[in-house]
Protein backbone atom coordinates (compact mmCIF):
# COMPACT_ATOMS: atom_id res chain seq x y z
CA UNK A 1 0.00 0.00 0.00
CA UNK A 2 1.40 3.40 -0.85
CA UNK A 3 1.19 6.62 0.80
CA UNK A 4 1.95 10.30 0.16
CA UNK A 5 5.23 9.44 1.20
CA UNK A 6 6.13 7.59 -1.80
CA UNK A 7 5.38 10.31 -4.28
CA UNK A 8 8.55 11.95 -3.78
CA UNK A 9 12.48 10.05 -3.51
CA UNK A 10 14.03 11.47 -0.22
CA UNK A 11 17.21 11.48 1.66
CA UNK A 12 16.89 12.21 5.30
CA UNK A 13 19.55 13.58 7.90
CA UNK A 14 17.96 11.95 11.08
CA UNK A 15 18.29 13.54 14.44
CA UNK A 16 17.82 12.44 18.01
CA UNK A 17 14.47 14.49 19.53
CA UNK A 18 14.47 17.39 16.74
CA UNK A 19 13.82 20.57 17.64
CA UNK A 20 12.35 21.70 14.19
CA UNK A 21 13.08 20.78 10.59
CA UNK A 22 14.74 21.88 7.23
CA UNK A 23 13.20 21.46 4.02
CA UNK A 24 15.81 21.73 1.13
CA UNK A 25 14.74 21.67 -2.57
CA UNK A 26 17.62 21.09 -5.62
CA UNK A 27 18.23 23.29 -8.82
CA UNK A 28 17.00 22.17 -12.08
CA UNK A 29 19.27 18.96 -13.14
CA UNK A 30 20.23 17.78 -9.75
CA UNK A 31 18.84 15.33 -6.95
CA UNK A 32 18.24 14.85 -3.50
CA UNK A 33 22.30 14.94 -2.51
CA UNK A 34 23.16 17.91 -3.66
CA UNK A 35 21.92 20.24 -1.04
CA UNK A 36 22.56 17.11 1.55
CA UNK A 37 25.74 18.80 2.51
CA UNK A 38 23.86 21.99 3.48
CA UNK A 39 22.67 20.98 7.17
CA UNK A 40 25.73 20.48 8.43
CA UNK A 41 26.34 24.15 7.91
CA UNK A 42 23.06 25.39 8.49
CA UNK A 43 22.90 23.66 12.03
CA UNK A 44 26.04 21.99 13.22
CA UNK A 45 24.42 21.17 16.14
CA UNK A 46 22.33 18.97 14.83
CA UNK A 47 19.03 20.22 16.79
CA UNK A 48 17.01 19.92 13.48
CA UNK A 49 15.74 17.32 11.09
CA UNK A 50 16.56 17.45 7.67
CA UNK A 51 15.68 16.15 4.66
CA UNK A 52 15.95 16.48 0.74
CA UNK A 53 13.11 15.58 -1.44
CA UNK A 54 14.05 14.71 -5.17
CA UNK A 55 11.96 16.70 -8.18
CA UNK A 56 9.44 13.82 -9.99
CA UNK A 57 10.46 14.77 -13.52
CA UNK A 58 13.43 12.72 -15.46
CA UNK A 59 14.29 15.31 -18.43
CA UNK A 60 17.46 16.39 -20.98
CA UNK A 61 20.02 16.81 -20.32
CA UNK A 62 19.86 14.29 -16.96
CA UNK A 63 18.96 14.74 -13.48
CA UNK A 64 15.76 15.21 -11.53
CA UNK A 65 13.50 18.68 -12.47
CA UNK A 66 10.22 20.22 -11.04
CA UNK A 67 9.31 21.38 -13.97
CA UNK A 68 9.94 22.29 -17.62
CA UNK A 69 11.95 25.43 -18.28
CA UNK A 70 9.90 27.34 -21.61
CA UNK A 71 10.53 30.69 -19.83
CA UNK A 72 12.47 31.97 -16.85
CA UNK A 73 10.33 33.33 -14.57
CA UNK A 74 7.17 31.37 -15.98
CA UNK A 75 7.08 28.01 -15.23
CA UNK A 76 5.46 25.34 -17.74
CA UNK A 77 1.57 25.20 -15.78
CA UNK A 78 1.26 21.53 -17.43
CA UNK A 79 4.56 19.94 -15.49
CA UNK A 80 4.46 22.80 -12.82
CA UNK A 81 1.07 22.09 -10.97
CA UNK A 82 1.57 18.19 -10.72
CA UNK A 83 4.33 18.78 -8.82
CA UNK A 84 3.16 21.26 -7.19
CA UNK A 85 0.40 18.57 -5.81
CA UNK A 86 2.66 16.16 -5.05
CA UNK A 87 5.00 17.69 -3.28
CA UNK A 88 2.19 19.67 -1.15
CA UNK A 89 1.15 15.73 -0.30
CA UNK A 90 4.81 14.60 0.93
CA UNK A 91 5.73 17.73 2.17
CA UNK A 92 2.55 17.63 4.97
CA UNK A 93 3.25 13.66 4.84
CA UNK A 94 6.53 13.67 5.83
CA UNK A 95 6.09 16.83 8.72
CA UNK A 96 3.38 14.49 9.91
CA UNK A 97 5.39 11.62 9.79
CA UNK A 98 7.95 13.24 12.37
CA UNK A 99 5.15 15.00 14.39
CA UNK A 100 5.93 18.31 13.29
CA UNK A 101 4.01 21.46 12.23
CA UNK A 102 4.93 24.04 9.34
CA UNK A 103 5.55 25.95 11.99
CA UNK A 104 8.90 24.28 13.11
CA UNK A 105 9.97 24.11 9.86
CA UNK A 106 11.90 25.99 7.75
CA UNK A 107 11.79 25.33 3.63
CA UNK A 108 14.64 26.48 1.32
CA UNK A 109 15.88 25.76 -1.87
CA UNK A 110 18.78 26.47 -5.12
CA UNK A 111 17.46 27.79 -8.39
CA UNK A 112 14.20 25.55 -9.59
CA UNK A 113 13.89 24.26 -5.68
CA UNK A 114 13.84 27.88 -4.74
CA UNK A 115 10.88 28.91 -7.02
CA UNK A 116 9.10 25.55 -5.07
CA UNK A 117 10.05 26.92 -1.76
CA UNK A 118 7.97 29.87 -2.42
CA UNK A 119 5.38 28.22 -3.89
CA UNK A 120 5.28 25.28 -1.34
CA UNK A 121 5.64 28.35 1.63
CA UNK A 122 3.75 31.25 0.41
CA UNK A 123 1.03 29.42 -2.22
CA UNK A 124 -2.50 30.23 -1.34
CA UNK A 125 -4.00 27.77 0.79
CA UNK A 126 -0.56 26.16 1.83
CA UNK A 127 0.48 26.31 5.82
CA UNK A 128 2.71 28.38 6.09
CA UNK A 129 6.59 27.28 7.37
CA UNK A 130 8.75 29.70 9.97
CA UNK A 131 10.92 31.12 7.16
CA UNK A 132 12.33 30.72 3.92
CA UNK A 133 15.43 30.36 2.54
CA UNK A 134 15.65 31.78 -1.16
CA UNK A 135 18.90 30.91 -3.07
CA UNK A 136 19.32 32.23 -7.25
CA UNK A 137 15.37 31.42 -7.81
CA UNK A 138 12.44 33.64 -8.33
CA UNK A 139 8.63 34.05 -7.31
CA UNK A 140 7.03 32.06 -9.99
CA UNK A 141 4.44 33.90 -12.49
CA UNK A 142 1.53 30.88 -13.67
CA UNK A 143 -1.47 30.91 -14.80
CA UNK A 144 -4.08 30.18 -12.30
CA UNK A 145 -1.64 30.05 -9.37
CA UNK A 146 -1.89 32.62 -6.67
CA UNK A 147 0.27 33.49 -3.42
CA UNK A 148 -1.32 34.63 -0.19
CA UNK A 149 1.60 37.33 0.92
CA UNK A 150 -1.02 38.62 3.98
CA UNK A 151 -0.31 39.09 7.50
CA UNK A 152 3.77 38.59 6.58
CA UNK A 153 4.81 41.46 8.70
CA UNK A 154 8.39 40.47 10.19
CA UNK A 155 8.34 36.88 8.39
CA UNK A 156 11.82 36.02 7.87
CA UNK A 157 12.96 35.01 4.59
CA UNK A 158 16.81 35.34 3.68
CA UNK A 159 17.30 35.84 -0.09
CA UNK A 160 20.87 35.23 -1.82
CA UNK A 161 21.52 35.95 -5.52
CA UNK A 162 24.49 35.88 -7.55
CA UNK A 163 25.27 39.79 -9.31
CA UNK A 164 26.52 37.69 -12.13
CA UNK A 165 24.34 35.06 -12.46
CA UNK A 166 23.50 34.25 -16.45
CA UNK A 167 20.94 31.83 -16.03
CA UNK A 168 18.44 33.16 -13.00
CA UNK A 169 19.72 37.52 -13.38
CA UNK A 170 19.74 38.87 -10.54
CA UNK A 171 16.90 41.32 -11.21
CA UNK A 172 14.49 38.12 -10.12
CA UNK A 173 16.13 38.23 -6.71
CA UNK A 174 15.81 42.02 -6.31
CA UNK A 175 12.06 41.85 -7.53
CA UNK A 176 11.25 39.38 -4.87
CA UNK A 177 13.12 41.38 -2.12
CA UNK A 178 10.81 44.30 -3.01
CA UNK A 179 7.65 42.66 -3.14
CA UNK A 180 7.72 40.55 0.10
CA UNK A 181 9.15 43.63 1.68
CA UNK A 182 6.24 45.35 0.74
CA UNK A 183 4.45 43.05 2.11
CA UNK A 184 5.78 43.10 5.38
CA UNK A 185 8.48 40.31 5.65
CA UNK A 186 11.52 40.75 7.36
CA UNK A 187 14.12 40.06 4.52
CA UNK A 188 17.54 39.51 4.57
CA UNK A 189 19.47 39.81 1.34
CA UNK A 190 22.69 39.15 0.09
CA UNK A 191 23.94 39.96 -3.81
CA UNK A 192 27.13 38.25 -4.43
CA UNK A 193 30.07 38.73 -7.00
CA UNK A 194 28.91 35.14 -8.39
CA UNK A 195 27.20 33.15 -10.99
CA UNK A 196 24.22 30.81 -10.53
CA UNK A 197 25.41 29.15 -7.21
CA UNK A 198 25.33 29.67 -3.99
CA UNK A 199 27.89 32.20 -1.56
CA UNK A 200 29.15 29.87 0.92
CA UNK A 201 30.41 33.16 3.32
CA UNK A 202 26.51 33.56 3.16
CA UNK A 203 25.49 30.10 3.83
CA UNK A 204 27.67 30.29 6.46
CA UNK A 205 25.76 33.47 8.21
CA UNK A 206 22.47 31.07 7.28
CA UNK A 207 23.47 29.15 10.77
CA UNK A 208 22.55 31.92 13.03
CA UNK A 209 19.58 32.92 11.20
CA UNK A 210 18.28 29.54 11.02
CA UNK A 211 18.51 29.17 14.41
CA UNK A 212 17.05 32.41 15.43
CA UNK A 213 14.00 31.54 13.16
CA UNK A 214 13.67 27.97 14.42
CA UNK A 215 13.97 29.23 18.46
CA UNK A 216 12.18 32.23 18.29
Amino acid sequence: MTSDLDLLAYRERSVDEPQGAIVLLHGRGADENDLFPLFDILDPERKYVGVCPRGPLSLPPGGAHWYIVRRVGYPDPETFFPTFSAASRWLDAWLASKELSPERCIFGGFSQGCVMTYSLGLGKGRPRPAGLLCFSGFIPKVDGFEFDLSGLEGYPVAIGHGTYDPVIQVDFGREAQARLEGSGADVTYRESPMAHSIDPGYLGEMKDWVAGVLNA
